[in-house]
C-alpha cells in the first residue's frame, strides 16, 4: 500500500478487508464500502450504562463496561433504543492497523438527520472518534437517540469510519487555490479561514411557502434507522416557514434541520468534513454528520446544486440566526487516489443533488 499521505479510496479500504487489516464477523455488505469511507455495523447487543465515559489511557472499554452496565439488550430481532438513554455497542468490525494508518469515524448523515448522537470508542481512547495510526482491537459505538426513539438490530449502519496517511489536510492558500480552480462552494467571496471553507445559512425559503427547514416533535413513536420512506414527516416534524424576516431564533435543546445557502463540491481527488462546532460563529453545533465524499455536488456524477443539509441545535440561550450568516465550515483533504465510485447517483446515493432534505426514513411529499 503507498505511504502517500491521504485519505483511503474505496480500493484501498477492499485491500485492508483482503489483508485482514480490517475485519468483520460476516461478509461485507456489498455497500457497506463507500468511496472514501466505510459504513459500521451494530453488532448483536446493547449496553444500557448509566453515563457517557472515556476507556483513557490503561483501560478497556470491556473493563469500564463491567463497573458501569445496567443491562443488556438482544438486537438480533430488533429493539429500541429510548431517547436520554445511553448505549454501548460492540461493532461488527474490528482493526489490526499498520503503524502508518489511522482512522477517525462520524454518523452517517442519515444518523446526524435523526439527532442520533453516536462516537465511536477503541480501547485506551483519550478522544471519541479518533482511532490511533497501529490500533489492534474491537470498536464500540455509543448511542444515544436525542429527539425520537429509534428501533435498530444487528447490522443497521449508524456510523463510519474514514482511513488516512500522514497529514492529509489542504491548508488555506492550498483550499484558496482548489476553490478558485474548482469552485468548492457557490460563493462570488469565499470565507476561507481557520482551515476552512465557510457555509452560510438559507433562512429565504424554498418553494411557494418559504419553507426553510424542520424542528423536531417530542413524544413520537419510534423511527425504523432500516427502512426507508416509512415515515410521516409531520408525525415527527414541524415544518418551519420564512415570514419576511429572514431570520430564524433557535430555542434552546431544540433540534433543527437547516440548509446551506450555497451549493457545495467536492471534486474526485478530494474528501471534506464539517467542523462540527465552531466557537467563532455562535453558541449553537451544526452538523453531526461530518464526511462529504468525493464526488459530492459534482455534475458529471449528477450533484449540480447539492446543499448541505445542517443539523443545527443551540446551547443554553437562544440564539438568532440571519439568512446568509456563517454557520459553519469544510475541511478538504486529499485523496490517495481517485475512488473507483463517486458519491453520486451511480452509487445510489441519498443525498446527491439535494436542497433541503429529510432523511432517507421519511415519505416524500405527494
Amino acid at each position: 500500500m503507498t505511504l502517500k499521505p491521504g485519505i483511503l479510496s474505496d480500493r484501498a479500504i477492499g485491500a485492508l478487508f483482503g489483508g485482514e487489516q480490517l475485519k468483520s464477523e460476516v461478509m461485507l455488505d456489498k455497500d457497506q464500502i463507500q468511496p472514501a469511507s466505510l459504513d459500521l455495523r451494530l453488532g448483536g447487543k446493547a449496553i444500557r450504562v448509566r453515563a457517557s465515559f472515556m476507556p483513557g489511557r490503561g483501560h478497556t472499554v470491556a473493563e469500564k463496561l463491567e463497573r458501569l452496565t445496567l443491562h443488556e439488550i438482544d438486537l438480533e430481532n430488533g429493539a429500541v433504543l429510548e431517547t436520554g438513554c445511553v448505549y454501548i455497542v460492540p461493532l461488527m468490525e474490528s482493526l489490526d492497523l499498520p503503524a502508518e494508518i489511522s482512522a477517525s469515524a462520524n454518523p452517517k448523515s442519515s444518523t446526524g438527520r435523526l439527532d442520533i448522537f453516536t462516537r465511536v470508542m477503541v480501547d485506551y481512547a483519550q478522544e471519541f472518534d479518533k482511532v490511533p495510526a497501529g490500533y489492534k482491537g474491537q470498536l464500540y459505538l455509543e448511542i444515544s437517540p436525542r429527539t425520537f426513539p429509534i428501533i435498530v438490530r444487528r447490522g443497521s449502519r449508524l456510523s463510519q469510519i474514514r482511513f488516512r496517511t500522514g497529514q492529509a489536510l489542504l491548508g488555506e492558500a492550498e483550499l484558496f487555490d482548489l476553490h478558485k480552480a474548482e469552485t468548492l462552494v457557490a460563493s462570488d467571496m469565499p470565507n476561507v479561514s481557520g482551515g476552512g471553507i465557510a457555509l452560510s445559512i438559507d433562512l429565504k425559503g424554498s418553494g411557494p411557502q418559504g419553507l426553510i427547514g424542520y424542528r423536531g416533535k417530542h413524544h413520537t413513536s419510534v423511527i425504523d434507522v432500516d427502512l426507508k420512506g416509512a415515515h410521516e414527516v409531520l408525525d415527527f416534524w414541524e415544518p418551519l416557514y420564512s415570514r419576511g424576516a429572514d431570520e430564524l431564533i433557535l430555542d434552546p435543546d431544540e433540534f433543527y434541520i437547516l440548509v446551506s445557502n450555497e451549493a457545495v463540491h467536492v471534486p474526485p481527488l478530494y474528501a471534506a468534513e464539517m467542523t462540527p462546532y465552531d466557537p467563532l460563529v455562535g453558541e449553537f453545533r451544526v452538523h453531526y454528520a461530518g464526511f462529504f465524499d468525493p464526488g459530492f455536488g459534482h455534475a458529471p456524477a449528477g450533484g449540480s446544486g447539492s446543499r448541505a443539509v445542517l443539523e443545527v441545535r443551540s446551547h443554553e440561550v437562544p440564539f438568532i440566526l440571519e439568512h446568509g450568516q456563517v454557520i459553519g465550515r469544510l475541511v478538504y483533504e486529499h485523496m490517495q487516489e481517485r475512488p473507483e465510485g463517486l458519491y453520486g447517483t451511480g452509487l445510489g446515493s441519498n443525498y446527491q443533488a439535494q436542497g433541503l432534505k429529510l432523511s432517507k426514513h421519511f415519505r416524500l411529499p405527494e
